[in-house]
């Protein structure tokens, strides 16, 4: 049985993927430090004997007994509301995190793979987003704290490939959605989602003219899959192509959700980005993969979700641990 660490397993897109390499027959490790993450993503799994919960800040320094086949880097803030609010552990983790990632991996020899993301490529000149463009980002305002540490993290991973000989892989996940998003995690699905079931006005920062491409969870899962058994070491934009205005998204969230607000506009945050839409023919081309859930299917099942959580869910402000400032 293979042996696979995935470190933020307790979040969004750790525990799909906690329950992706269950389902293929793996022993899981899930690292985590509960900061944006929740147990209850992954207590599901805990009765599994080929299941461990490691409750542990990847910044410092990790050790996990006997073999280890491979390790999945996703432990890290991801929402603006997250890495605003918690910038210096953001930078710590795609840092100093990857860097322990990557030292365990060289002891064990374990291949590696890294989550990166659309970010890496700021508020682009170029459209859609190539992996070849190097992107517009400001490494000094308020984003430049999570655009950062993913550039980084990926210098530092193809550092130890090329320097090392390790096994790496490279996924820029694009903007992805579905169950166990947080309502209050900042990112506009689940705003606008979390607004309409309170009855409220649904927010949209600047004219709504910016757009975003939304993939569901369950093919961003499969997409880094097969990346992970590719022999493909460089970066790889994983995402749904169909691109979307803001506002139009809006709109259908309100037919989505059968209520009667409205949309009310708000200035656009520093450094927001204007486009965001991921060329995938490098995905397709290498891995043989392609998005195949719609975004309207997409969303009845995340809809569906959000409905069923606790009344008191909707109303819960982000939470972030008290050592988050260290």
């Amino acid at each position: 049985m293979k042996r696979v660490l995935i470190t933020g397993g307790a979040g969004f897109l750790g525990s799909h993927l906690c329950d992706r390499f269950i389902k293929e027959g793996y022993h899981v490790m899930a690292m985590d430090n509960l900061i944006t993450g929740d147990v209850r993503n992954i207590e599901h799994l805990f009765h599994l004997p080929n299941f461990e919960f490691y409750h542990h800040d990847v910044s410092k320094y990790i050790h996990v007994p006997g073999e280890l086949d491979y390790i999945l880097h996703f432990a890290s803030p991801a929402s603006p509301i997250d890495y605003l609010k918690i910038p210096i552990q953001t930078l710590k983790v795609g840092s100093l995190g990857i860097h322990n990632c990557l030292g365990l991996a060289r002891v064990k020899g374990a291949r590696v793979l890294i989550a990166s993301t659309s970010e890496v490529y700021g508020d682009p000149t170029v459209h859609p987003q190539t992996e070849e463009y190097w992107g517009n980002v400001n490494p000094v305002g308020p984003r430049g704290v999570y655009d950062e540490a993913k550039r980084f993290q990926e210098a530092m991973t193809m550092a130890y490939h090329t320097y090392h000989g390790l096994e790496t892989r490279i996924v820029r996940i694009f903007n992805t959605y579905g169950p166990r998003m947080r309502l209050n995690d900042g990112r506009v699905l689940p705003a606008f989602i979390g607004q309409a079931l309170r009855g409220e006005d649904l927010t949209v920062f600047g004219d709504g003219s910016q757009t975003r491409s939304f993939c569901y969870v369950d093919d961003l899962v499969e997409g880094i899959y097969r990346l992970l058994l590719s022999d493909h070491a460089y970066p790889v934009n994983v995402g749904n192509p169909s691109e979307i205005t803001i506002k139009e998204f809006g709109e259908e969230i309100i037919k989505l959700t059968g209520t009667s607000q409205q949309l009310v506009f708000r200035d656009l945050p520093t450094d927001d980005p204007k486009q965001r839409q991921p060329d995938i023919t490098k995905a397709k081309a290498i891995l043989g993969w392609e998005p195949k859930v719609s975004r309207e299917e997409g969303l009845r099942i995340t809809y569906e979700y959000f409905k069923s959580l606790p009344e008191e869910e909707l109303y819960k402000a982000a939470y972030h641990r008290e050592f988050a400032k260290i």
